[in-house]
């Protein structure tokens, strides 16, 4: 039988691929070579280390003796319970009671009937007498029980419903405002009035007056209770504190803030109005 001839290998023709060497360099480079050689040889050691144990474990466990399937533990105790065909048989389980109609009323009395009620009023009555005789007599009733019974609401002398009758008051809200008048003259120049004071101006109102009519005052803001002031369409423009509520291109309400002035010029005159809020209170408009 003939042989096969022997490759003929020299170490010297034996090259490692490229990735392997590129590879090698850049974990050296990293110093991550041992963590890679520490993941090698765990993955080597951790089966035969897992299979030891598990028979170590397997080997310190005491066996437990296998119970026959025909044997019984002495300690055991069989009952033979006889069944009773009858507890399930609803004609003699139930053969005893009449059928009930579910849709009729079954109790319209109280459970203990008219006798029982009319015991416990006269108790109740008589206990009220005994209480009443020992306030009388002593002055006070001292450690005696006292049963209290439930009080009636009291009639309104008018004979209405009490406090639904009674009239609700109306309150809104009034500005103290201050205005300065200022014309302009034909020469150059202008005149200013002397400050006009108006106490409780109550809305809706026109100022300075109804002929001319620069603002409205319409109340107070429900947020921050601030007045609030309607700008007529006469009005050029406007100088001041204020904040505008409505109105992008041209401002139609306006909030104003207490004690900041706030200017409009009002006609084609240019008549200037200067008005400052003074103070805002509550005024009673009447009853409902």
């Amino acid at each position: 039988m003939s042989r096969l001839p022997k490759p003929d290998l020299k170490l010297a023709d034996l090259r490692v691929p490229a990735v392997l060497v590129d590879l090698f360099h850049d974990l050296r480079d990293r110093r991550l070579l041992p963590l890679v050689v520490l993941v090698l040889v765990a993955l080597v050691a951790v089966p035969f280390l897992l299979s030891s144990s598990d028979g170590s474990s397997s080997a310190s466990e005491p066996a437990v003796p296998p119970v026959a399937s025909g044997s019984v533990a002495p300690d055991a105790k069989l009952t033979v319970v006889e069944t009773d065909h009858g507890l399930r048989e609803p004609d003699k389980r139930l053969g005893h009671r009449t059928p009930k109609d579910p849709f009729h009323q079954q109790y319209t009395a109280p459970p203990g009937g008219t006798e029982q009620v009319t015991q416990t009023s006269t108790t109740t009555s008589t206990a009220s007498s005994a209480a009443t005789t020992l306030t009388t007599e002593s002055g006070t009733v001292g450690s005696a029980p006292v049963q209290s019974t439930p009080s009636t609401p009291t009639e309104s002398p008018s004979g209405g419903g009490g406090a639904e009758d009674q009239p609700l008051t109306i309150f809104t809200f009034a500005v103290d405002l201050k205005i300065v008048k200022t014309v302009p003259k034909q020469g150059g120049g202008k005149a200013t009035s002397e400050p006009e004071t108006r106490d409780r101006v109550l809305p809706p109102a026109t100022l300075p007056g109804k002929k001319t009519q620069a603002l409205t005052y319409i109340g107070i803001s429900p947020k921050d209770r601030k007045p609030l002031f309607m700008i007529s369409e006469d009005v050029s423009s406007v100088f001041g504190e204020a904040e505008c509520v409505s109105g992008a291109a041209r401002c139609q309400l306006v909030e104003l803030e207490p004690d900041f002035p706030f200017t409009v010029v009002y006609g084609p005159n240019e008549v200037r109005y200067k008005f400052t809020v003074l103070d805002i209170e509550p005024v009673s408009t009447g009853h409902s």
